[in-house]
């Protein structure tokens, strides 16, 4: 390993560090891991995280949604963080928490933002004027003078990398990888293994919302979420409706109850949905008023079945096994727990997800029932 980017002097002399990010859940799933190491390496050091909001808008009218995003929570309830940016969903607070970032003067700023990571490299100079900024470069063409110009003002910088350059590494590896490189910081396989400290109140919370929906205790729970952010991601609702009645036509499932993942701008929709496909045992979720409410009803499922998002990697958080319905574009992404998931992948090599059929995920359950 060459020499670390950030000195172990400037290390021990700095008392706060910035980290930049345009976290998802996913990201923060296995970047969690190096957070802790780094409090753990340099327990001196207050860390402080800037999730940028890459959704910003000036359209006011999407700025409750925003402000609920998910992720905060978690973030919060990590309790690493001395400070936490989250406003940065609107053009001007995103102005005022640079301002405030500004004043902190900060002798450490790492960005890890792998999206325009020239507009990320210009920030980090921005909030530290004279402090040791970091962030991800990537190759610029020979007349791209804003970003050759934005590159130079970094002090070190992380190369960008490409799904296709990975040889099979995990997400999990080349995120440790990059601590090692800035901090020298070493982890282990099994020390990037994802974890989710649920509070005992949204345990409790799971259980009791079940019940009031008349869930027997006891009964075989299946998770289904056919949602992502991106369309060619995601999987019809339909088919999670149609796979949940054939599942309970088989004999280890007859008696489970299906908990249906929605996200909440879709919820009327699935509701609509459902009530016209009289399906029974089945009940519509969205963690709308906590983020713990999703792991808390993951940990209480027997198996969970879910298009390539968050939900797959929180799966093997909470140690239930996963059926992933995954593309081929990003191999880095595949679940970390491979003895607890199991991975569909559609043929074609930038096929959408709905190249995946109905059967293609019975069979595999059927298999895997022996």
């Amino acid at each position: 390993m060459s020499q670390q980017l950030i000195s172990p002097e400037l290390l021990k002399k700095s008392d706060k560090i910035l980290f930049v990010a345009h976290l998802a859940l996913g990201d923060f799933t296995y970047m969690q891991n190096c957070f802790r190491a780094f409090a753990r390496a340099y327990p001196h050091i207050r860390m402080h995280l800037w999730i940028d909001e890459v959704r910003r808008t000036p359209d006011a009218s999407q700025w409750p949604h925003l402000k609920k995003y998910a992720l905060y929570d978690w973030v919060r309830a990590s309790g690493m963080f001395d400070r936490i940016y989250d406003q940065t969903y609107s053009p001007e607070l995103y102005r005022q928490s640079i301002t405030q970032a500004q004043a902190e003067q900060y002798p450490v700023v790492v960005s890890f933002a792998v999206l325009v990571r020239h507009l990320y490299a210009e920030l980090v100079r921005k909030i530290s004027p004279h402090g040791f900024v970091v962030a991800q470069k990537k190759r610029v063409r020979l007349l791209d003078i804003r970003k050759h110009l934005a590159y130079r003002k970094l002090d070190a910088f992380i190369p960008a990398y490409k799904s296709s350059e990975l040889r099979g590494e995990h997400i999990s590896a080349l995120y440790a990888g990059w601590f090692e490189q800035l901090f020298g910081i070493v982890t282990s396989a099994q020390e990037r293994f994802p974890y989710v400290d649920i509070p005992a109140q949204w345990q409790q919370r799971a259980r009791q919302d079940l019940a009031a929906q008349g869930v027997p205790e006891g009964a075989p729970l299946v998770f289904l979420n056919a949602f992502s952010k991106s369309e060619e991601r995601s999987w019809p609702l339909e088919r999670m409706l149609e796979l949940s009645q054939r599942m309970r036509a088989l004999p280890a499932w007859r008696d489970a109850w299906f908990v249906i993942n929605v996200v909440p701008e879709k919820m009327e929709q699935a509701r609509a949905l459902l009530a016209r496909s009289q399906v029974s045992n089945a009940l519509l979720f969205s963690a709308e008023e906590n983020f713990f409410q999703l792991p808390a009803v993951l940990a209480l499922c027997s198996l969970i079945v879910s298009v390539e998002t968050a939900v797959m990697h929180l799966a093997n958080a909470v140690h239930v096994p996963v059926i992933a319905l995954m593309r081929q574009t990003s191999p880095e992404w595949i679940p970390i727990d491979t003895a607890n998931s199991t991975i569909i992948s559609v043929k074609s090599r930038k096929g959408w997800i709905t190249e995946i059929e109905v059967e293609d995920v019975l069979a595999c359950i059927q298999a895997k029932a022996g």
